[in-house]
């Protein structure tokens, strides 16, 4: 009985990295390093990597991604291409770590947390304080 395909292969028998080249023409630095990432660890590799889920990235890849694509490229900087930015509480901070900071809730049972919720709110590198200024 056939349940689905072989774990870790892909059906059409393209790399990732066709895949991008084929959708994306001459892609951005940062697909060819996800591609790179996805094509050497799978999707499930690059999914605990950069917190997307396998079905986000490999529409990413595609180019059919209709989600925030700033956001995907901003984490994937900060989880495989070593792009920091400087926390004022932290120091220097993976750019993806510091996106996961903005995105954590109000919670007042930990100092720790509650220091990084003020700080994420005013702070320069906030994602949400970007879309503003650009708007």
């Amino acid at each position: 009985m056939n349940r689905g395909p072989v774990k870790g292969s892909r059906p059409s028998g393209l790399s990732f990295m066709d895949k991008v080249y084929a959708a994306h023409g001459q892609p951005a630095d940062w697909l060819l390093e996800l591609a790179r990432l996805a094509d050497a660890e799978g999707l499930v590799g690059a999914e605990r990597l950069i917190g997307y889920s396998r079905s986000a990235i490999s529409t990413v890849l595609s180019g059919k991604y209709k989600g925030d694509i700033d956001r995907v490229e901003e984490m994937v900087r900060g989880a495989l291409m070593s792009e920091t930015v400087e926390c004022p509480v932290l120091g220097d901070l993976p750019r993806n770590r510091c996106l996961d900071w903005q995105k954590k809730p109000y919670v007042p049972t930990s100092s720790h947390r509650v220091q990084m919720y003020v700080a994420c709110q005013h702070c320069i590198h906030a994602r949400r304080n970007k879309v503003e200024a650009d708007a």
